[in-house]
């Protein structure tokens, strides 16, 4: 296919050197980021081209800008009558949907997105791992995007667009909340004593310990700790030292592993004790918690 680029950033450079590897030719590429090109230009010798040029020589456009910019983008294609019949226009947007390009009904072109659920912190670093990356793919020509990913390496995973904005907080959520939650973990640490640099070189080994069983068992098996032993005199006991903005979060993320842990037990043909079961629940309720003299109680059997 040829195929053009409509902003020279990480994905987009990643994208045209992996599809150009596969065969498929970039005919030209466009960018307001002089820098930028500059960047795309030490992987690809490809010509900078006016949007009146680039996009009639092209069967597939790229718009791989910043997600603000796609609207406006798609709406300036489509004020000056800059595309052709069956022309496919293609997002990497992980919270819009396609149809965001489409700007009237009768706009004759297909358009898709290609999410690529990954970090990409610079172009090195996507094009090393842009092979075995999952993508979420939804849009008119799903059988393109699919043909699309596998030729960058990829893996590809249909989404429904309704609910794309649910597929893109799940991936917030294993990406940015985990950085958030090594944040939670590297504060409690120093309230112990052991300082923030420190404190993050001894959390990564058990978190990557973590991804692992993760990888090896999967959900919910690869669950540990003492909410899924039922240990409610443990949890009662954090909670009892935990600097107090954070005692929500942890009665949050608590509840969540409480549920896995029920499913553990279930897969396993066990349950929580009744009575231990209760007092996790009760501790971490968001109304009061549990008494400390029963979970003692419980704990001494």
């Amino acid at each position: 296919m040829k195929f053009g680029v409509i902003g020279t950033g990480i994905v987009g450079t990643a994208l045209a050197v992996r599809l150009e590897e596969a065969g498929h030719e970039c005919i030209g590429v466009h960018t307001r980021s002089r820098l930028s090109y500059e960047r795309f230009r030490r992987y690809l010798n490809i010509d900078h081209l006016m949007l009146e040029e680039l996009v009639p020589l092209a069967d597939i456009l790229f718009i791989t800008t910043q997600d603000g910019m796609i609207r406006t983008v798609a709406e300036n294609l489509s004020t000056n009558a800059l595309m052709k019949p069956g022309q496919v226009w293609i997002h990497c947007s992980g919270s819009l949907p396609s149809d965001v390009l489409r700007v009237k009904e009768s706009l004759p072109i297909h358009c898709l997105s290609l999410h690529p659920l990954q970090a990409f912190a610079s172009v090195e670093k996507a094009l090393a791992i842009l092979l075995g990356t999952h993508f979420g793919i939804e849009g008119d020509n799903e059988e393109l995007g699919e043909r699309i990913v596998k030729d960058l390496g990829g893996i590809p995973h249909h989404i429904l667009a309704a609910q794309k904005s649910l597929y893109h907080a799940g991936a917030v959520v294993a990406s940015n909340y985990l950085v958030v939650l090594a944040s939670l973990a590297v504060e409690l640490f120093a309230e112990a004593g052991i300082q923030a640099e420190e404190a993050l070189a001894s959390l990564l080994p058990l978190m990557r310990g973590t991804l692992y069983n993760l990888e090896q068992v999967g959900l919910p098996q690869a669950l540990t700790g003492p909410i899924a032993r039922g240990d409610a005199q443990v949890v009662q006991g954090h909670l009892d030292h935990l600097p107090p903005k954070l005692v929500e979060i942890y009665k949050g993320l608590g509840l969540k592993a409480l549920e896995l842990g029920e499913n553990k037990k279930a897969q396993q043909g066990l349950s929580y004790p009744q009575e231990a079961l209760n007092l996790l629940k009760s501790s971490l309720g968001k109304s009061g918690v549990a008494d400390r003299d029963e979970v003692g109680r419980l704990a001494l059997g």
